[in-house]
């Protein structure tokens, strides 16, 4: 089957959540899409959950990712590494209410979006049941990139966003932590110049789990970013500082 759109979904023991996710995506998403399941051990219980239950996902192609490595970061990495599609979602393993604006990203990543931000902060889009210090580090985070160092999303740190194929293939990932990797590859595309866009999209604590967000642990690894956002808005860094492979589009 062709397919447009990679879903890369990281998981980690998500047994209770990942079937009403994969199910929602086969009734919201239209596009040709196939979602990544990438796991870090073969004794994950998301496995025999995705394995024994194709009856609650039907319709929608799904594979099983292994990682090499360990940890959130290595997940989304091996997703990228096996992704083939034209368009690549990194997608929450307990989001079973945002389906509806996949197509939504996928079509602004057609009219020529490399990077499509699902925004919490923007009109329209919420943020609801978070901690309250995750809360406020998050939100004042989300408006010093947006409206001081000028990112061109109210939602700067979020992981779920869609990658053009060129964002995947051409920019090199120096993060090796955690979720950096998302806010890497967008100041490093807003650097370029390549479009960003953003689409309201909205969040609640999760109900099963614990969450691989890790906020203080990452906290140095996303102060490099947000040093580099600003060095693009205001010491004007030429886009040829930015670390791209050496594959021609």
């Amino acid at each position: 089957m062709n397919h447009e759109l990679d879903i890369v979904i990281p998981v980690y023991n998500e047994s209770l959540n990942i079937l009403s996710t994969l199910g929602a995506l086969a009734r919201g998403v239209k596009s040709p899409a196939r979602v990544l399941i990438c796991y870090d051990f073969d004794d994950d219980d998301t496995l025999p959950a995705v394995r024994n239950h194709p009856e609650t996902y039907a319709g929608l192609e799904v594979a099983l990712v292994h990682n090499p490595g360990r940890g959130a970061h290595a997940a989304v990495m091996a997703g990228f590494a096996a992704s083939t599609a034209p368009f690549v979602i990194v997608y929450p393993a307990d989001d079973d209410f945002n389906a509806a604006i996949v197509d939504r990203m996928v079509a602004l990543g057609r009219d020529g979006c490399d990077i499509v931000c699902a925004s919490r902060f923007m009109p329209g889009g919420k943020m609801e049941g978070c901690p309250w210090f995750k809360a406020t580090l998050v939100r004042t985070a989300a408006f010093i990139l947006h409206r001081i160092a000028r990112l061109p999303t109210h939602d700067p740190t979020s992981g779920f966003r869609l990658f053009s194929r060129r964002v995947v293939e051409r920019i090199v990932v120096e993060s090796d932590q955690g979720f950096c990797y998302s806010i890497e590859l967008l100041v490093k595309a807003h650097r370029l110049g390549w479009r960003v866009a953003e689409i309201p999209a909205v969040w609640f604590e999760r109900k099963h789990g614990s969450s691989r967000f890790r906020v203080l642990q990452w906290l140095p690894a996303y102060l490099r970013w947000f040093r580099y956002a600003f060095a693009t808005t205001f010491l004007r860094r030429r886009p040829e500082t930015v670390v791209l492979t050496s594959r021609k589009d």
